[in-house]
């Protein structure tokens, strides 16, 4: 058997608490590695190029599209937001074990490309704790409040096509939860290596 890494999708909707966790789930398995996704928005205050995400102008990603570039991509809210096909690919050549941030649309593409990939789901506790949550951003209009929320339940409706749901009621009890999965096919990846699989 051809060994290989593992592919951990974590989505929700916008506000559900992902890029905290991620940063959480880097620091605590330092073999994790975070695939960066490209986006066409704007970023926000604080944020580096290549950190959170890599800032590209509209061109180069249509451009992306037309190459292949992308494992997937997806235009939300208005904006192109894509990951590497040849981060994941050789990622997984190297048996590292990658880390996605991305939404429904992408889980259901990097689902079809890579189909032994673990999607995970990360559920807000309530619709009324994630508008806030959205409002207290501070970056968001009322429009964008009321289009993010509308998202949200359709990608809340989708949340079937994934492995494991995660509700993130409580921050460190939703990272711990987290951890339990990451660490439940990280031992069975070392199972399988030991056995000579």
């Amino acid at each position: 058997m051809k060994k290989t890494g593992n592919l951990f999708i974590l989505s929700g909707p916008s506000g559900a608490g992902k890029t905290t966790l991620c940063s959480a789930l880097l620091k605590r398995f330092p073999t994790l590695r975070y695939s960066v996704s490209y986006t066409t928005r704007n970023p926000r205050s604080g944020e580096q190029n290549g950190v959170a995400y890599y800032f590209i102008d509209e061109e180069e990603f249509k451009k992306g599209i037309e190459t292949g570039r992308w494992a997937e991509w997806a235009r939300v809210h208005g904006r192109f937001y894509g990951t590497s096909a040849e981060v994941i690919v050789n990622g997984l050549k190297e048996k590292s074990q990658i880390l996605l941030d991305i939404d429904v649309q992408g889980t259901l593409q990097i689902i079809k490309r890579f189909p032994k990939s673990i999607p995970i789901f990360l559920m807000p506790p309530t619709m009324e704790a994630l508008k806030v949550r959205l409002e207290s951003r501070g970056t968001e209009t009322e429009e964008s409040v009321q289009e993010r929320l509308i998202n949200a339940k359709a990608e809340i409706a989708r949340k079937g096509i994934y492995r494991h749901i995660v509700v993130n009621d409580h921050l460190e009890r939703a990272l711990d939860e987290l951890s339990s999965i990451i660490e439940f096919y990280l031992r069975k990846e070392a199972c399988r290596e030991s056995a000579g699989a």
